[in-house]
């Protein structure tokens, strides 16, 4: 999870698809977007349609997820933001992501 928070402060789609399973689900404002390829796109364009800085402030286990909950700061609307991240491993990649306020 450490991974996915560097590669997103780099705005890097490419590294942070990577992170996740080729079936893998992340589920952020309402839409859901499965496999790498619908996962490199939607982080392709939140980096490019905002710029915004992400501080992990928090860690817990909930229902078999890891949440970190993180302070979003930037220019799209409702910033400044606190976001639960809900991660699912499977091995040392990412299987689920669910982002939420």
């Amino acid at each position: 999870m450490e991974a996915y928070f560097k590669a997103d402060k780099k705005g890097n789609a490419q590294a942070l698809s990577e992170l996740f399973t080729p079936d893998a689900v992340v589920v952020d404002e309402g839409n859901t977007y499965t496999g790498r390829d619908a996962i490199w796109q939607w982080m392709a364009n939140a980096s490019t349609k905002y710029t915004y800085s992400v501080e992990p402030s928090a860690r817990a286990v909930e229902g078999g997820r890891t949440v970190i909950t993180s302070h979003l700061v930037g220019n799209f609307p409702g910033s400044p933001v606190d976001l639960r991240y809900f991660f699912v491993l499977k091995g040392n990649q990412i299987a689920e992501l669910e982002i939420v306020p």
